[in-house]
């Protein structure tokens, strides 16, 4: 029997604001001591009045602008209703009738909903018979999207979720570390016999910490769902978690519905009407926008998904692009910042690319295409480009590594190696072509490394054709 699976994600990220969602502490609740980032909002202290954050508010806005939603004219919050440790008040303030955004798409995937939302604590439930609460988290500004459930398959789920966390990085909004919990998703899934007809009941599984485990947790939960159909069952419409090391998911309690939190609008906090003309516009590349401008500059793709999903890589290949690039040297820059440049960072973490001057780097890349250079010179010099006030050029110089072209210069260097290899050369001139590796080899060698190898081996096969 054919199934067709139905994915809905819900997905939360923590917004990179100076202070939380409705107090004026400080909004970093992944450092510092425990309990040092707090207030009595943050702690529910009776009489306390919250007070919202209108750079969060903005923020959202901007996302809308980027994934063509409807920005809400008027909007308000409401109070979630519910009873956890983490939660002092007993609920949460929220969304649900105005949300600031309706409607948009991103990565081919429609959108529902975006709206704005404070944190909960955060719990620790590993200290034996006692768990702790830490509510430096209590407040921090979150915006919760939801998609459309128009999802079919674990791989485009997955593709949604990192297409989304590049656009928040792109537009400052969030940093949205999933290991760090910034960015958090749950994945809504049913399956059903009638491709025309979705599930009544579905599962929820939340709170996955990692792309993989994204695919993994929604590829599982489909399997499990088929399985147990077939064999005469019935799909409990729950909410589950996913275990990491036994990669499956399991019952944690029934899912809930938007009545069991019984809504209603917050009244502490003033309804808005909102002014979108006053709104700032996208000042940034998006990133198809970028994906666009580097494929016309002939970059293969998976250079192009290297180079944009890395904030750094990326800033520093805009700044070399803002320079004026020839198609030839964007796609040999492309392939020595995601090869070589990436390589050296993974392994010095002092250095940064922000401490590479790009007009250097430019000029590298130049003397390469130009062949004044050769690619061993080019590795050397990339490392000591961090750390150097002089151009490349004035290096190579001072140090005798420019690649000698000139054939006149390298003629006479032919000679003598032929005539110090006179086996060698009987060999290539008997039809052994891997003789004029050896030959050319000893021609870099006798020019210290500074011969142009092709222009070596051209005045050889020349020299041993007569």
């Amino acid at each position: 029997m054919s199934y067709t699976a139905t994915i809905g994600l819900e997905v939360h990220a923590e917004l990179k604001t100076v202070s939380k969602m409705f107090c004026g502490c400080k909004n970093d609740p992944h450092e510092g001591e425990a309990n040092t980032f707090i207030c009595p909002i943050c702690l529910a202290h009776p009489g306390t009045l919250p007070v919202p954050n209108e750079e969060a508010i903005k923020k959202v806005l901007l996302f809308g602008k980027a994934v063509a939603a409807k920005a809400a004219t008027y909007s308000e919050f409401d109070r979630k209703n519910y009873f956890y440790p983490d939660i002092p008040k007993a609920y949460q303030i929220s969304q649900y009738a105005y949300p600031f955004l309706q409607g948009g798409e991103l990565n081919g995937v429609t959108l529902t909903r975006v709206h704005l939302e404070e944190d909960t604590a955060r719990s620790q439930h590993d200290k034996g018979d006692y768990s702790i609460v830490d509510f430096n988290r209590a407040g921090v500004p979150l915006m919760e999207l939801v998609t459309e459930p128009v999802i079919h398959d674990a791989k485009t789920a997955g593709a949604f979720a990192r297409e989304l966390q590049l656009l928040l990085r792109t537009l400052g909004i969030s940093d949205a570390n999933m290991e760090k919990g910034e960015m958090r998703v749950e994945a809504n899934i049913s399956v059903s016999k009638d491709p025309d007809k979705m599930a009544t009941k579905y599962v929820e599984v939340k709170n996955i910490n990692s792309f993989k485990a994204v695919e993994g947790a929604i590829d599982f939960e489909i399997a499990r769902q088929i399985k147990l159909i077939d064999e005469g069952g019935e799909v409990a419409q729950e909410t589950r978690g996913w275990d990491e090391v036994k990669l499956k998911t399991f019952s944690q309690r029934v899912k809930e519905t938007a009545k069991d939190y019984r809504y209603f609008p917050d009244p502490d906090l003033p309804k808005m009407n909102l002014d979108l003309s006053l709104l700032p516009e996208i000042t940034v590349k998006l990133p198809n926008e970028k994906r666009t401008l580097y494929t016309n500059l002939g970059l293969p793709s998976d250079s192009i998904e290297i180079i944009i999903s890395d904030q750094e890589a990326d800033s520093f290949f805009s700044r070399l692009c803002e320079l004026g690039v020839t198609e030839a040297e964007a796609k040999l820059a492309a392939n020595y910042l995601t090869s070589d440049l990436l390589a050296v960072l993974s392994v010095n973490s002092s250095l940064s690319l922000h401490d590479l001057n790009p007009v250097h780097f430019k000029e590298l890349i130049t003397m390469l295409i130009r062949a004044e250079i050769n690619s061993r010179t080019a590795k050397d010099l990339l490392v000591e480009l961090f750390s150097a006030t002089d151009t490349p050029r004035t290096i190579a110089l001072n140090r005798g590594l420019m690649q000698v072209s000139d054939e006149s210069a390298l003629l006479q260097v032919v000679k003598r190696v032929i005539e110090a290899n006179p086996t060698v050369a009987a060999e290539y001139k008997s039809g052994k072509e891997t003789a004029l590796q050896f030959l050319v080899g000893q021609g870099m060698k006798e020019t210290k490394g500074s011969g142009n190898p092709a222009t070596l081996a051209k005045l050889f096969v020349e020299t041993l054709k007569n």
